[in-house]
């Protein structure tokens, strides 16, 4: 698997006259090597020159973590009295056109240049992503299994199972926490739990905001799931309850926004330029009187990051694609109020849209 990655790789390298690429911390890197480095002041680096062997260079206090693939790299741990930035000079050897992982630290690149002030410098993106973004079948089913496990934590807040009324928003995120976890992930990245009027909020940080009956609380969660090959797949899901009895004025808003959602999903296409799937909501939004209050953009990539390529917002005029997988989550905000949105992972395919998450659509109502 990261043999063909890198091959693949290395024809798009040899395409833009891109002589090495550098990965550093970040996503890339145990995407294809299956490495995942620490964020360490101590430099971590995947030299892939586009003919030759690849040489992944680190910390040797660190070498014990990797899992080597003799036939995708060559493992180079470097001693504390070694200046690991000569290293990577050496092993770039004359290349004069290379490609920097994006996450990489400025701090190694400054130092690289000071040594090689010539070089001409791009981003690794233009090389990684379009990769990246295309997912096999095998990385839909870890997806899915991801997507499958956040599922059945909505439902359990759907039905009632998670205590909401009387615990602050911290408590309920903490429990959403612990069953991400609980539910096979590795990780959790995020667990956004907003009551009320903290809900008009799109990424509010739960706090020790006291739930309510008669108000609205969204759940926003994920986590990572990392299989044996040490490259984790991320989950995505948003989900809204209504503690009591919603007044018609809410059930009209969120009514908007799932028929928006609905026809962004079903709109979720090959060949469909990303920003028409914006397009689709916002119209729908729009139209109902609430455009002003849709104030991100619909989707972003899901795979090894949470947020990756493709972005599904105006502008974006690339068409999605067979194996693009991304969140479809339109928003509608009322600064001072209440705020809703509507999330599921979606996979292209060749037929029809295939929605990872199953969890139900509906305001679940808690009385």
């Amino acid at each position: 698997m990261f043999a063909d990655r890198l091959n693949n790789v290395r024809c798009i390298m040899k395409e833009n006259e891109i002589d090495a690429l550098l990965l550093s911390v970040g996503a890339d890197l145990p995407y294809f090597t299956g490495y995942e480095a620490m964020p360490l002041e101590r430099l971590t680096m995947l030299v892939l020159p586009r003919g030759g062997q690849a040489k992944l260079i680190v910390p040797a206090l660190e070498a014990p973590r990797v899992q080597e693939h003799p036939d995708v790299f060559t493992l180079r741990p470097w001693k504390e009295s070694e200046d690991p930035i000569a290293i990577l000079v050496e092993e770039l050897g004359a290349a004069t056109s290379v490609a920097v992982g994006d996450t990489t630290w400025t701090r190694f690149t400054i130092e690289l240049l000071n040594q090689l002030p010539n070089l001409k410098l791009s981003r690794a993106n233009m090389i990684t992503s379009p990769i990246r973004s295309i997912k096999s079948s095998e990385e839909i089913k870890r997806l899915q299994k991801a997507a499958s496990a956040v599922d059945r934590i909505a439902s359990r807040l759907q039905n009632g199972e998670i205590q909401l009324i009387g615990k602050s928003e911290s408590q309920v995120s903490n429990e959403l926490g612990r069953q991400i976890l609980e539910e096979g992930h590795h990780r959790v990245n995020f667990a956004i739990v907003a009551a009320g009027e903290n809900a008009a909020s799109p990424h509010h940080e739960a706090g020790g905001r006291i739930i309510r009956k008669n108000e609205v609380v969204l759940c926003d969660f994920g986590g990572t799931w990392i299989g044996e090959d040490g490259v984790g797949y991320c989950s995505d899901i948003t989900r809204c309850i209504w503690t009591g009895t919603p007044p018609e004025e809410f059930l009209d808003l969120y009514g908007v926004l799932q028929r928006a959602q609905y026809e962004q999903v079903n709109a979720c296409l090959s060949g469909t330029p990303a920003e028409e799937i914006d397009r689709i909501g916002r119209r729908i939004i729009g139209q109902e009187g609430y455009g002003e209050y849709f104030i991100h953009r619909t989707g972003h990539g899901i795979g090894v990051e949470a947020h990756e390529d493709p972005y599904i917002v105006e502008g974006n005029k690339i068409p999605v694609a067979s194996g693009n997988v991304f969140s479809v989550e339109p928003g509608i905000y009322v600064p001072g109020k209440w705020g809703a949105r509507l999330e599921d992972i979606v996979a292209v395919t060749n037929h029809e849209p295939n929605s990872l998450n199953t969890a139900d659509h509906d305001l679940a109502v808690l009385s």
